[in-house]
């Protein structure tokens, strides 16, 4: 078994991939979501993943969000793109990420192929050993290992964490007390702050964070609460914030990513709603529904009081 593995820990950041009314990539709302996240306090950042719209990128916009991502972050925190789909692009976007110069890759699951273990196992290794960058599995849809392949998978140096979106909770202690620190252990589920106290007791210390785009004060508060194991604060963010937007995010397959977007612009970042397909836009309705529910968190969890609280 190799090495254990440098722990990510905290809240992880996700930016989007903002779009101007030509379809064209909007570097500068680009540039000012990931700043607003950097200074935010989040822990790393992973640019052209599922939040960042991985699946309608062209290469050179691929190659431009990479850059003002590394340069933005001036070593404050690592930055991490996606990669996968079509293996043959993944390594090619592997070593496009390794050339400009950021600190490792989060591999998606394969495209469309429902693969045998076997053939998982091929397709992660081949991406994990196409450069020397730290490499973490995304494990959800299509690509769910056995603990055998991730215990095979772990051989390999650069591979150093595993992100569960999948949420199999006996699965998820097996991995965990199989492997142990060998590995960092991210939950990656859908809207993660609903399910991340449950997965901090099995050895789980980071989540990626979609609210983090528009209210990371608010993130980081529920991250603190959860290490602080203060639990009426918990319940109070769960009813007041986490459940409310989980709700409207439900309501709309895609919304995963258009309701970042939303969010954004009604906190007044510069992002536009734009989406590209097969994703949608907000509706209207959520979208006034999201906007009550923002006005209320800020009234009730204002920045001042959530930075203090954290502390």
């Amino acid at each position: 078994m190799s090495k254990p593995a440098n722990q990510i820990k905290g809240i992880l950041g996700f930016p989007v991939a903002p779009f101007k009314d030509n379809d064209q990539l909007d570097v500068q709302a680009l540039a000012a979501n990931i700043t607003f996240l950097i200074d935010g306090g989040l822990d790393a950042i992973y640019v052209s993943a599922g939040a960042g719209e991985f699946q309608s990128l062209t290469r050179s916009e691929y190659e431009a969000i990479v850059e003002i991502a590394v340069s933005l972050s001036r070593g404050k925190v690592p930055v991490y793109t996606g990669v996968g789909g079509n293996i043959k692009e993944a390594v090619e976007l592997a070593r496009i990420t390794q050339a400009k110069g950021a600190d490792g890759y989060l591999i998606l699951p394969p495209y469309l192929i429902n693969g045998e273990q076997s053939g998982l196992y091929e397709y992660f290794k081949t991406i994990i050993e196409s450069t020397d960058l730290n490499a973490i599995v995304y494990q959800r849809d299509n690509a769910v290992l056995s603990l055998g392949t991730l215990t095979k998978l772990a051989e390999l140096p650069q591979f150093i964490g595993l992100k569960d979106g999948v949420g199999k909770m006996e699965s998820n202690i097996e991995f965990v007390q199989t492997l142990g620190n060998r590995l960092s252990w991210i939950n990656g589920m859908p809207f993660a702050e609903v399910t991340y106290p449950a997965y901090v007791p099995l050895g789980f210390t980071s989540y990626s964070s979609a609210i983090s785009n528009y209210i990371p004060h608010i993130s980081r508060m529920f991250y603190s609460a959860v290490q602080e194991n203060n639990q009426a604060l918990l319940n109070e963010l769960y009813k007041e914030v986490i459940f409310p937007i989980n709700n409207i995010r439900k309501q709309r397959k895609g919304y995963a990513v258009s309701l970042i977007k939303a969010g954004m612009e009604i906190m007044g970042l510069p992002v536009g709603g734009r989406v590209r397909a097969p994703l949608i836009p907000v509706e209207k309705e959520h979208y006034a529904q999201l906007e009550v529910i923002l006005k209320h968190a800020l009234d009730r969890f204002p920045k001042k009081t959530a930075i203090e609280s954290s502390k």
